[in-house]
């Protein structure tokens, strides 16, 4: 499937209320088509042959649904080059303007690489959370969901937690309260 074939069917199956509900859910979105989020993971299993090309041409629409998409196939190709993944979600973390394409992208994203690539995904998770971009400090601490059932980590999440402890934006607030209570969930206080 090619790029204005995604965007072809994206604007076909978009809707009024759809819009309106991605409005009010993610009031800082850029556009929207109005496509639902099961539309989009519909399209995402029917393109056969996804690239790294067409995720980046993806990422860089100014439409919420296509971010969400490059985040999807990203999903399924990361694994057949995890540094360029790695190098993609540093790329994309810089233009990130709602909560949605953030955490659809930190936790679908690197789900694949996780494993492999976790010094890496730390690292870059220590790196964002010191941007001026209160959503790369977001996308720096939902990075970091990905390992809250692994007991051996705690400490290493609590540790990037405290850095950004006392921020004042609300996103990123939300994304300490979420962390935290996930490591709760998972490995007790």
């Amino acid at each position: 499937m090619e790029l204005s074939e995604i965007r072809k069917k994206l604007q076909e199956n978009s809707t009024e209320k759809s819009r309106k509900s991605w409005k009010k859910f993610t009031p800082t979105a850029g556009k929207v088509y109005g496509c639902t989020v099961p539309i989009i993971m519909e399209i995402c299993k029917k393109i056969i042959n996804p690239t790294f090309d067409l995720t980046d041409k993806l990422w860089q629409s100014e439409y919420v649904e296509e971010k969400i998409l490059a985040s999807k196939i990203l999903n399924k190709i990361g694994k057949n080059d995890p540094q360029r993944t790695i190098e993609l979600l540093e790329k994309f973390s810089k233009t990130i303007s709602d909560w949605a394409v953030c955490d659809t992208l930190a936790m679908q994203g690197v789900i694949k690489i996780s494993k492999i690539k976790q010094k890496e995904i730390f690292n870059l998770s220590r790196r964002l959370i010191r941007s001026k971009n209160l959503w790369q400090r977001r996308f720096g601490l939902v990075l970091l969901i990905n390992y809250v059932k692994e007991k051996e980590l705690k400490k290493d999440i609590e540790e990037i937690i405290k850095m950004v402890q006392n921020d004042n934006e609300y996103y990123v607030k939300k994304a300490i309260i979420w962390l935290k209570t996930q490591i709760s969930k998972y490995n007790g206080n």
